[in-house]
């Protein structure tokens, strides 16, 4: 629909280190997803699970995980988004691929990488935000760990503006509550929409999640919310309603301005 933007949400159990069995359980999932999606979302790390062994798991940007979200991306006309490990320069990062239909892309590497797993010592942190457009909406790619810097998240006077934030992580059923809340806030304090992509199941740590995926608007409201289950979920982006929630609630205009160095 024209002036809207519709993303659809896989929440799903990830296989451990088995990058052909996550692919091969993706495919038809992708391939079931509404006709008038703009973007299909998958979990941090999709193909892997959120592993530290870089030295098995990593590969290039011409290896078999991109090369499959592009065929996935151009054979659906999607923009096919989710992250994965890749090696570049002799150097391990926590990517986020955001694969265009027309087989062209746009990444962001995650920028606050997980010490208390042990990801600041095999990855690489990133140094740039990565803002995208999609049908006229501007959305900001995050992974997992960066929803609990919110000034790595904020919207800011002097940068570039956006519409929405996308989430994608392997967050544990443990803390979830952060997760809840924190989304929530990102919503409110930024008069965004916020979409989060979480997994399921229990992975080859013995860490469990529970999903919890979801869609917030821009005042706060839950809109999709998935707990414990593999499944898919769908949710529109109205421009109006960002419109009309920042003329009614001019809070933006008084926010502080700052450089992130």
């Amino acid at each position: 629909m024209s002036g809207n933007l519709n993303i659809a949400i896989l929440q799903s159990n990830l296989h451990w280190q088995d990058k052909a069995a996550n692919l091969q359980m993706f495919t038809p999932q992708i391939k079931s997803v509404n006709q008038d999606v703009h973007v299909v979302i998958l979990p941090e790390m999709f193909s892997t699970g959120f592993s530290m062994d870089t030295n098995l798991l990593a590969e290039s940007m011409e290896g078999e995980t991109v090369s499959w979200m592009r065929t996935m991306a151009m054979q659906h006309k999607k923009i096919i988004a989710g992250s994965i490990i890749i090696c570049e320069n002799e150097k391990n990062y926590n990517r986020f691929i955001w694969m265009l239909p027309n087989g062209n892309l746009h990444s962001y590497d995650k920028r606050h990488l997980f010490a208390m797993a042990g990801e600041n010592e095999k990855y690489t942190a990133g140094q740039t935000k990565m803002i995208v457009q999609v049908n006229g909406f501007k959305l900001l790619l995050q992974i997992c760990y960066d929803l609990r810097f919110p000034v790595w998240n904020r919207q800011s006077s002097n940068a570039e503006k956006y519409d929405g934030i996308v989430y994608i992580a392997n967050w544990p059923t443990k803390r979830i509550a952060h997760w809840n809340t924190l989304l929530t806030a990102r919503a409110i304090e930024n008069q965004c929409y916020v979409v989060a992509c979480n997994r399921v199941g229990q992975d080859g740590n013995g860490i469990a999640y529970n999903g919890c995926s979801q869609v917030i608007s821009p005042v706060g409201e839950v809109l999709q919310h998935a707990v414990d289950t593999e499944c898919i979920l769908y949710a529109s982006f109205h421009k109006s309603l960002i419109t009309e929630t920042r003329a009614q609630l001019p809070f933006l205009q008084d926010a502080d301005t700052f450089i992130i160095l």
